[in-house]
This record gives C-alpha cells, structure tokens and sequence, in this order.
C-alpha cells in the first residue's frame, strides 16, 4: 500500500433528496492516519448516503469532501486514485473467474503492473486458490473477499467499506474482520455498519450518524462511556436490610438480586467511584463481609440509544 500521508476533510456535507427532505445535515469530521474508523447509524440513518458522497458516487447538495489534499469535486481522478470502495452489494462480475474479474478491475483503474496487483490482492485477501473460480459458485463469504480485492486492486491510501459482513454467517464474520484489521495497517478504512458488536471489535474510532446529524465522533473508549454508571451488585455475606442502603449519601434504591441471597443491586445519583468507596468503608465499619462490588456498565444498547437521541455535534 501507499505510505503517503494520510489526510481525509469531510465538510459541511448536506444533501437532499427531492423537496426538502434532508438525508444529512451539515456533516463533518476529519481522518488521519492508518486506522479502522466505524461509521455507526441505524437503517435509514443516512451511512450509505455519506459513503457514496465520500466516494463520489453521489453529489452533495453542498460541501466538500477531500482525499490527501484533492477536492473531490475539482479533482475527481487524482482523489479517486486514493479512493478504494466496497458498496453494499459487491459490484461483481459473476460470469467471470476471480482472477479474469480483479484483472478487469486493474484495467479500469489503468494499474501499471496489472498482473502483479492482481496476484498480491488475491494474496492479501486469500483468494489465490480460487483463482479460477467463477464469482457466482463462491459462497457470500469470497464472494465478500473479492469485492474487498477489487478496492484494494489500485493500493489506495483510503478504502470505504459498506456494511462488509452484512449478510455472512459468524465464522465468515471473523474472517471478514481479521482481513480487514490487516488491510487497515497500511491505510485508513472507513468500515460503514449497523451492528454495535462489529464496530466494537473492529474500530478504534467511532463516527455516528443518527437521522442525518452527527452525534458522536471519537475514541472507542469513549463510546463506550459516554454513559456514566448508575448502579452496581454488591456482594457480601452479612448483607444488612436494603433501607440501610438508603441511608448512604448519593445511594437513590436498593433491591435483592433475584437468585442470589448475598447480592443486592444499587442504584445511585452521585459518581460512581464516591459511591463504591463509600460503600467498602461502611461495609469495613459494620461488618458486611463484603466480597465484590461490580459497576454495572451501560450496554451497546444503551449507548446507541442514548446517542441517537443527542443534539448533532
């Protein structure tokens, strides 16, 4: 892969389809470097919009996109030769073998040494056995493979993915992920999905879109809490009566845990550390036994939930 810089603006971007209706609303963010970033919305969000607007495909109704320094509207061929995409649907050839398809591929996008770019993205993408295949008898998961070569056929710097494992079984799902974690050493992926689980896995940066604004724009970790913990099982074996919870500072409920006679949930309105060293300090003091206390972690659900409900950023 190319070992230029790495520089992706997206700015201002806005586009309506017929009347007033507006798919995306004033998008923008910037990415750099080698990195899979995940581009997360509900269906109809508005993810494929932006990805063909990123990949110029589709016309903004206005903002600009640029690719290591190229405007994509002023200079479509110079950025679109630092451009890899995958569609939602692989745009595939399925008459043709895999190596007779990665071969046309190369001629359109006029690669120099065609036959050695198409060996090494069968190589990268493990096809190579295939090679003689016709595209229509390979399953959904090489079937997926080949699309991923075809993007990659050029050595772009940036490559666009949308929605990859959409439709794959779970040991395809692997397979799709361990190859693109390995093609993201050597460039940025932007890697469009549904699916919480995947981004989580996959990406180290997150970007959602939520009825066409972004809402969210940062680090996994970050993600992952945005939502600050509001209760926490505690477990000890001379558990006191829940009221004796209520008596602590910042402490809103407390209630058994079905099945678990040593544990008792708490629900609390102050931050989360403060409440837990409250807690074991008292526990110390009357004896409580204490043997655990476990913050419980809001899930991807909740996270998505919440975020999709936010103000645009």
């Amino acid at each position: 892969m190319r070992s230029e810089n790495i520089d992706i603006r997206v700015e201002h971007i806005t586009h309506c389809y017929g009347g007033a209706q507006k798919a995306l609303k004033d998008v923008s963010f910037e990415l750099s470097g080698h990195n899979t970033v995940g581009l997360l919305g509900a269906n109809g969000a508005g993810k494929s919009t932006l990805m063909n607007i990123i990949c110029g495909v589709l016309t903004p109704t206005s903002g600009t996109v640029c690719i290591n320094g190229y405007n994509l509207a002023l200079s479509p061929v110079e950025a679109k030769q630092r451009l890899g995409f995958l569609p939602q649907k692989p745009p595939l050839l399925s008459d043709l073998s895999i190596e007779e398809y990665l071969r046309y591929a190369a001629r359109l996008r006029k690669v120099p040494n065609e036959r050695q770019a198409v060996a090494s993205a069968m190589e990268k993408c493990g096809i190579t056995h295939f090679r003689k295949r016709l595209i229509k008898n390979l399953s959904g998961g090489y079937q997926q493979r080949v699309g991923i070569a075809q993007a990659i056929i050029h050595t772009p710097s940036f490559i666009v993915l949308d929605e990859p494992t959409n439709g794959l079984d779970p040991a395809q799902i692997i397979e799709i992920r361990n190859l693109i974690e390995e093609i993201s050493s050597d460039c940025m992926v932007l890697l469009s999905t549904h699916i919480l689980h995947e981004v989580q896995l996959s990406c180290r940066q997150i970007i959602m879109i939520s009825d066409g604004r972004m809402v969210f724009n940062g680090s996994i970790g970050q993600f992952n809490g945005i939502i600050k913990p509001s209760a926490l099982l505690l477990t000890a074996s001379a558990l006191p009566p829940s009221e004796r919870f209520l008596q602590i500072d910042g402490v809103t409920a407390a209630e058994p845990v079905s099945g678990r006679p040593d544990t008792v949930k708490v629900t609390f309105s102050a931050e989360a550390d403060a409440v837990c060293e409250k807690l074991v300090g008292i526990s110390v003091e009357e004896g409580w036994k204490l043997h655990e206390i476990i913050k419980e972690i809001p899930s991807a659900d909740d996270i998505f939930k919440y975020l999709s409900n936010r103000p645009a950023i």
